[in-house]
């Protein structure tokens, strides 16, 4: 997947992309200068749980027990 979209990328003409996670594709960050692409494997998506970070707790704070 990250080899096709590097090559869609210059293509496109966004140039040389960098790159960091090829050699053992756990997790593949693309960076055009514009945008950042993180790639992962399903098993290291849900290690991270990326979702998590991003999301807003609602209901205000949890009283201590």
């Amino acid at each position: 997947m990250a080899d096709h979209l590097l090559r869609a990328l210059k293509e496109a003409g966004y140039g040389k992309c960098r790159v960091e996670g090829m050699p053992h594709a756990d997790w593949v960050l693309i960076d055009t200068g514009d945008v950042i692409v993180h790639l992962f494997r399903p098993e290291v998506r849900a290690f991270y749980n990326i979702e998590k970070i991003w999301s807003v707790e609602t209901g205000g704070h949890r009283a201590a027990n």
